[in-house]
């Protein structure tokens, strides 16, 4: 079983963290996979190609029929776009689950689907903030959780970790530095204990399944930041797509519309996937619903046997 770490060669906040991991100690070349080239280190490989990062799906199978060896996680390393422009080191889950069939994702993998969330995002989330500071990143750098969204279809439990948010943070040396430290110290590379390794964990068995509130999840990121917090899927706002019936007042929640329901299902069953053995608990920002979209949503969790928790309930 092996982590696979993703880097592409036209995007600077992916080959640049990818090159200065690979400039630590222990790497040698792995094998050639479909022309792209390889790197070994204990059991981590870091696999190169020259394409989007979002466009190669499948990269876990097609390392293993050429490789025979399984994957047990996938880690990419890519670049963050917003509008603010703001510096940022970001961390997330990926997938499309509210997307409908007839829908084409803009940014890769397929509709109705989400990958398994590695299991290692909230432990990281909690490491890389502390290289930030340690490094002197912060606050000129915010260090974030960011919603579910975008490609490659993948089976195995993923996470994205990016640099952000305009071309001159994606070329940052120092940036790249704490994004490949993060790598080298989440897998134990250096010698170190591996950090959020769902398979060794004797801490409660507590997973946030993050419903609602904008891209960057601040409610549902409050809690990841505390104690030994484990994190799923983390549906935003405009991932749970709601068509009000017209009877906010008195909702029959058969009547709403919209792919909710589905997202919900898909973040919830991956997330059983990722985190054998855990209880999945959903934590709702609840000031970002009007009251007939939690209600049906609260409903629709109780239905599928989750419990809502609040912050202290993941601690």
């Amino acid at each position: 079983m092996v982590t696979l770490v993703v880097a592409t060669t036209v995007d600077p906040a992916s080959i640049g963290p990818a090159s200065a991991l690979l400039a630590m100690p222990g790497w040698y070349p792995g094998p050639p996979v479909q022309g792209m080239s390889s790197f070994v280190n204990k059991g981590a490989r870091l696999l190169k190609h020259e394409n989007s990062i979002v466009r190669e799906d499948h990269l876990d199978k097609r390392w293993e029929e050429a490789t025979g060896e399984v994957v047990d996680e996938v880690i990419f390393l890519s670049k963050h776009t917003a509008v603010s422009n703001r510096p940022a080191l970001t961390v997330h889950p990926i997938g499309v689950p509210h997307l409908r069939e007839d829908e084409v994702p803009p940014a890769g993998g397929k509709p109705g689907w989400a990958a398994p969330p590695n299991p290692r995002i909230g432990p990281w989330l909690r490491l890389l903030k502390a290289i930030a500071e340690s490094h002197n990143l912060t606050p000129e750098f915010e260090v974030t959780l960011e919603a579910t969204h975008h490609g490659p279809e993948i089976n195995s439990p993923t996470m994205f970790v990016e640099i952000g948010s305009a071309e001159e943070y994606w070329k940052r040396q120092d940036a790249a530095q704490a994004i490949a430290l993060l790598v080298w110290e989440g897998l134990g590379l250096g010698g170190g204990a591996a950090v959020g390794d769902w398979s060794r964990n004797d801490a409660p068995n507590k997973i946030l399944l993050g419903i609602g509130g904008g891209h960057y999840a601040p409610r549902h990121m409050d809690i990841a930041l505390k104690g030994d917090v484990w994190v799923g899927h983390l549906l935003s706002g405009y991932s749970l797509p709601m068509e009000d019936p017209g009877q906010s007042k008195q909702t029959n929640v058969e009547a709403i519309g919209g792919t909710w329901r589905e997202a919900i299902k898909v973040a919830l069953e991956t997330t059983k996937v990722a985190f054998p053995g855990g209880e999945v608990m959903a934590h709702l920002d609840h000031k970002s619903f009007k009251s007939w979209q939690r209600n049906a949503i609260i409903e629709f969790l109780a239905e599928q046997s989750i419990q809502i928790g609040k912050p202290k309930d993941f601690c």
